[in-house]
């Protein structure tokens, strides 16, 4: 999936997936559940560094 996709799913922009993805953005936890759940991935994954 691409950032664009992943953006659009989420509703957010492609900026706020590659700050997320850099670290340099810390999602709020609703976000970071809905993250995981559209990568199929454990919320506490969005959180590691």
């Amino acid at each position: 999936m691409t950032q664009a996709e992943l953006a659009l799913r989420l509703g957010v922009s492609r900026r706020t997936v590659r700050a997320m993805e850099s670290g340099a953005y810390a999602p709020s936890v609703t976000l970071a559940c809905r993250v995981a759940r559209e990568l199929g991935h454990p919320v506490e994954a969005v959180f590691q560094t």
